[in-house]
């Protein structure tokens, strides 16, 4: 008995192939249905982009504490007290350059503000110095500070090499003195790019990128003082307010935002989607080993998903990966290193008045070399205004403070009252019209294993208002070896995407970006809206999801 192979058709032919193609177009235009797990500026940025095509996604956001923001919080102040009612105490600020998340502020009418920044850095004629009038300490490292801009540009010419290298061993390659580096170097990286105390170990390649890439800087690098008299940084406005707004309007839009409910388990990923498990949650409990949070029902039943978001930290992500993280995951995510630091918000004077250099000391001020630094002393002194019209005198906002034990590793502390806008905008003023006795202060204590150093028990307890433990990255040059280069190679496999400020650096506006790019690898569209916050986006959609974005396309 023999067989025949029976070609189709034409006609059959054509309609498999027509088949096939209504097959594909349904599929792709199918409404995906995606879970964001985190509801900080990662996952509402991800969340609201998404939020833009309801025809092509359902958007699920899973939160476990009671409020979205993730770290950028909110507490009530007594007015009668302190001179207002509310306190950013999580994220306060950043750069003018902070583009996505100014857009996101503006959408609800909350408006930023700018404030010239003034700094005091360590206490004492050894030790002290400020970008606001000339110190000997300046004086004492001018020479270093001129090598410091040409290493800078070195570093830049060669950055897949020195790039990599830790600043603690790039300062000894170039014979820069030890007192630099202690004294300014890693106090003014720690303050400003939250690298705590593993400053010295963060790569040089943070380090160029926060005086000289146009996308990150704070600020511009000055050969005479290293950083700059008076920069323009921005307050942001009430947080806890504006992230209540922005979900509120994203639930107006179909977006399911579910606070107070953890994730327990992904139980699978695969070609056909996501499989989790939740529980809700409450964070303000302890369970019985004295963690935060406690689960107050059983586990959900399992639920499905098509993509999944992860706008967590990296090493949650991993526990919440669990048996479904590929080796890839494990290796890329485990190079982010966390530390457990505390924030304690108080309005202890004495304590402060202590540890830093709180008011204008004649003996910690150069002799005036130029008619500019003439102009800084005034201004120092209330007796001259600064540049538009900013009012005089010497009123630091950010603090740092060196263990003489150990000068590499600091603790940090601001003036809130100075720096936040409304301790001043409440009452019309230029500044805040409110006595140094009745401030509020944040002061941060970094790295718990390190809490033998802290000087945390200084503080007046009666003084204290609020107290709040966080888990902060810690940018070690490891990371710039392992994460930011391998999230290209994990983003978008097994249905996952990751997003948050840790895929870089530690920045707010890093964060909004990231859930964006996730947003858009989903096939969501990248709203235009300035050419700045645009080229920032596309770098960041190349770096770590190997993505070229133009105008709107995109290719891998």
């Amino acid at each position: 008995m023999s067989t025949y192979n029976i070609d189709p058709s034409p006609e059959a032919r054509r309609l498999n192939k027509q088949r096939k193609a209504a097959e594909k177009d349904a599929k792709r235009n199918a409404v995906k249905n995606v879970v964001v797990i985190g509801a900080g500026a990662a996952g509402m940025s991800c969340a609201a982009t998404l939020a833009q095509h309801p025809d092509k996604f359902k958007v699920t956001v899973i939160e476990r504490k009671s409020v979205c923001g993730g770290q950028a919080t909110s507490i009530a102040l007594d007015k009668a007290k302190y001179g207002t009612t509310w306190l950013n105490d999580g994220v306060q600020g950043g750069s003018p350059i902070f583009k996505h998340t100014f857009n996101f502020f503006r959408r609800y009418g909350h408006e930023p503000q700018e404030v010239k920044l003034q700094v005091s850095f360590g206490q004492g004629k050894d030790g002290f110095w400020t970008n606001v009038f000339p110190s000997p300490l300046v004086e004492q490292f001018s020479a270093d500070i001129r090598k410091f801009g040409k290493v800078l540009k070195l570093i830049k010419w060669t950055m897949p090499i020195l790039g990599l290298v830790p600043i603690r061993i790039m300062l000894r390659m170039f014979f820069f003195s030890k007192g630099f580096g202690d004294k300014m170097v890693f106090p003014l990286i720690a303050l400003f790019l939250g690298t705590g105390n593993q400053t010295a170990n963060v790569s040089c390649a943070i380090l160029e990128r926060l005086f000289d890439d146009p996308n990150m800087k704070l600020w511009d690098y000055d050969p005479d003082t290293l950083l700059p008299n008076l920069p323009t940084m921005v307050t942001f406005p009430h947080c806890g307010n504006f992230y209540a707004d922005w979900a509120a309007d994203l639930k107006t839009k179909g977006v399911d935002i579910r606070t107070n409910t953890d994730v327990t388990a992904i139980l699978s990923r695969d070609k056909n989607g996501v499989v989790l498990q939740t529980a809700p949650f409450q964070p303000e409990k302890r369970d019985r080993e004295g963690r935060e949070g406690e689960h107050t029902a059983p586990p959900s039943r399992p639920e499905k998903f098509d993509e999944l978001v992860m706008c967590v930290l990296a090493d949650d992500a991993v526990k919440l990966l669990g048996k479904t993280a590929s080796w890839k995951e494990k290796y890329v995510l485990g190079g982010a290193k966390f530390f457990d630091d505390v924030t304690i918000t108080h309005s202890d004077a004495k304590y402060f008045e202590e540890n830093y250099e709180t008011k204008f000391n004649q003996e910690l001020c150069a002799k005036p070399k130029s008619e500019e630094q003439k102009a800084q002393i005034k201004f120092a002194t209330d007796k001259e205004a600064g540049e538009d019209g900013e009012p005089g005198g010497y009123r630091p906002m950010y603090y740092t403070h060196s263990y003489a034990e150990d000068p590499q590793k600091i603790e940090m502390s601001f003036d809130c009252t100075n720096y936040q806008h409304q301790f001043r905008i409440d009452y019309g003023n230029s500044t805040a019209p409110i006595p140094f006795e009745d401030h509020v202060f944040q002061s941060i204590f970094l790295d718990k294993t390190q809490s033998h150093l802290w000087t945390i028990d200084k503080i007046n307890k009666d003084k204290i208002i609020e107290q709040k433990w966080w888990h902060q990255l810690g940018h070690r040059w490891q990371h710039y070896v392992r994460v930011v280069p391998g999230m290209m190679w994990i983003n978008g496999r097994k249905k996952t995407l990751f997003a948050g400020s840790w895929t870089l650096v530690n920045m707010h506006e890093l964060a909004c970006v990231s859930g964006i790019a996730a947003a858009y690898r989903l096939g969501a569209e990248y709203v235009k809206f300035d050419d700045f916050a645009e080229d920032f986006f596309k770098k960041y959609l190349l770096l770590s999801h190997g993505v070229i974005y133009k105008k709107g396309k995109k290719s891998q």
